[in-house]
């Protein structure tokens, strides 16, 4: 799967985004899981920043 991500990230105007992974704990059982998500450079740090 990163494969694909990383090929449709070279494509041109694609040096503007960013593929972003956070690390998120479930309230109710406790266990993590990750949330993955393709976003322009200027929305990375509201994305890591947002509970």
């Amino acid at each position: 799967m990163a494969k694909k991500t990383v090929a449709s990230l070279q494509k041109q105007g694609a040096k503007d985004y960013t593929k972003v992974i956070k690390m998120v704990r479930s309230q109710k059982t406790g266990s993590y899981s990750f949330r993955e998500e393709i976003l322009p450079k200027d929305a990375v740090d509201a994305f890591l920043n947002a509970k």
